[in-house]
C-alpha cells in the first residue's frame, strides 16, 4: 500500500495551515474546496461532501415542486466542473443532435445525451481520412477560466467525457467496437491510440487552469459484469488510461473516473495506474461498505445513493436511513456522498427533499 499522506493529499498542507483545527475559533471556517479536499487526502473532514445532479426531465420536476428557478443554490454542489462532459452538438431537427466528432445522436427518449445512430468511422480507411476537432483551440475553452473564477470555494474538476473505449464506440460503433477487439485489433488499438493523443492535448491545455482534478468518464460495466471482459480491458484501455492519468498525477491534482457497471474487479488496476476517486459506487453492483473498508487510503469513491431503489422506489423514511448511513461511512474521509447517477424522472421529489435534509443537515445547514 501506498503512503496515504502522499497518495491522498498530493502535496496539500494538513487541514490545520488551511483551515484551523478542531477547537480553534480564530481562523476562517471550511470552504467546500477544503472539506473536498480533507475527504481525499483520507482524512476526517468536518462533515461528508456532497455533490450530484438531476436528470434534465429530474430537474424540471424538481424545480416546479420546490418553486426554484435556480437550483444551485439548493443543490449546494462541493464541484464546479468545467470542461465538455458529454460533448458539443449542432441540432439536426426531429431530436437528432450531430456532435463535434461526427457522431448522431437521437434523443426521442434520453433527453441528456442521447443514443448514437451513426458514426463517422465505419471501416479502418476511412480513420486514415479522419480529422478529429481542434482541442488545441481556445474556442474548446470558453467560459473555462470565468466559470473557475466565479467559484473560488468549490473543489474544480475539468470533465472529460467518453474519455478512450465510450469515445471510440461511438465514432465506430459499440457491436462493431467489441467484434474488433477481437477481429481487428491492430485497428482498434490504432483508433484508441489516436484517441489518446487527441486527449493528451485537451488534458494539458486544461491543466493550464486552476483546476483541481481531471474527472474521465468511460463505462466499462455492465449490471453483471464488465462488457468487454478483464483481460481485453487490461490489454486495450489500462495502458492507454495511464498515459492520460499521468500528466495530471504529475501535475499534482487528483484523478476522477466515472463507470457504471460492475468494475469491483478493476479496482486495483486503476489504483496502480493513478486513480484518486471513483464514481458512481453503485450499491447494486458493489458491496459499497465492503470496498470503502477495503480501498481506505488508496481510493476514495463518490456516489452509493442507489436510483434504482432508493431514491425513486423508496420511502422518504428509507431514503432518510440510507442517507444517514452513508454519511456515516464517510466520516473518516474517501467518502463524497452522490446519487448512484445522475437522478431520473421517475424519483419522487419529496425523496429528493429528504435526502437533502439529512446531508444538509449533517453539515450544519437548515
Amino acid at each position: 500500500m501506498q503512503d496515504t499522506e502522499n497518495r491522498g493529499g498530493l502535496g496539500r498542507p494538513p487541514r490545520g495551515e488551511r483551515f484551523g483545527k478542531r477547537g480553534e475559533t480564530d481562523m476562517a471556517p471550511p470552504t467546500r474546496r477544503d472539506v473536498v479536499f480533507e475527504t481525499l487526502a483520507f482524512r476526517p473532514p468536518p462533515y461528508v461532501p456532497w455533490a450530484w445532479k438531476p436528470t434534465l426531465a429530474c430537474a424540471d420536476r424538481l424545480r416546479r415542486h420546490l418553486g426554484l428557478q435556480d437550483l444551485g443554490p439548493w443543490l449546494g454542489s462541493h464541484f464546479c466542473d468545467v470542461g465538455v462532459e458529454v460533448g458539443h452538438f449542432e441540432p439536426l431537427g426531429s431530436d437528432r443532435w450531430r456532435d463535434l466528432y461526427g457522431v448522431v445522436w437521437d434523443r426521442t427518449v434520453d433527453k441528456d445525451i442521447g443514443t448514437p445512430i451513426d458514426w463517422p468511422i465505419r471501416e479502418p480507411k476511412d480513420l486514415d481520412d479522419y480529422t478529429f476537432p481542434d482541442v488545441a483551440a481556445d474556442s474548446w475553452y470558453a467560459g473555462v477560466a470565468q466559470t473557475l473564477a466565479a467559484h473560488p470555494d468549490r473543489f474544480r474538476r475539468y470533465m472529460l467525457g467518453f474519455s478512450l473505449y465510450e469515445r471510440a464506440w461511438t465514432m465506430h460503433g459499440l457491436t462493431e467496437t467489441l467484434t474488433d477487439m477481437a477481429a481487428r485489433p491492430a485497428f482498434i488499438e490504432d483508433l484508441l491510440d489516436r484517441i489518446v493523443e487527441h486527449n493528451l492535448v485537451q488534458i494539458r491545455r486544461a491543466l493550464e487552469f486552476d483546476v483541481d482534478a481531471v474527472r474521465f468518464g468511460d463505462d466499462y460495466g455492465m449490471q453483471t459484469g464488465l462488457i468487454m471482459g478483464a483481460s481485453y480491458w487490461r490489454h486495450f484501455i489500462k495502458p492507454r488510461l495511464a498515459r492520460m492519468f499521468e500528466p495530471v498525477r504529475s501535475a499534482g491534482k487528483y484523478v476522477f473516473l466515472h463507470s457504471c457497471g460492475c468494475v469491483t474487479e478493476l479496482l486495483d488496476d486503476l489504483v496502480e495506474i493513478g486513480l484518486s476517486a471513483f464514481n458512481p459506487f453503485q450499491p447494486e453492483v458493489m458491496d459499497v461498505d465492503a470496498v470503502k473498508r477495503r480501498y481506505h487510503g488508496r481510493l476514495a469513491f463518490h456516489g452509493g445513493m442507489s436510483v434504482q431503489s432508493t431514491l425513486p422506489f423508496g420511502s422518504t423514511e428509507a431514503v432518510r436511513a440510507e442517507a444517514a448511513r452513508l454519511l456515516d461511512l464517510g466520516r473518516d474521509g474517501g467518502y463524497i456522498f452522490a446519487s448512484s447517477h445522475d437522478v431520473p424522472f421517475d424519483t419522487p421529489p419529496e425523496n429528493l427533499v429528504a435526502m437533502m435534509d439529512v446531508v444538509r443537515g449533517q453539515a450544519g445547514l437548515a
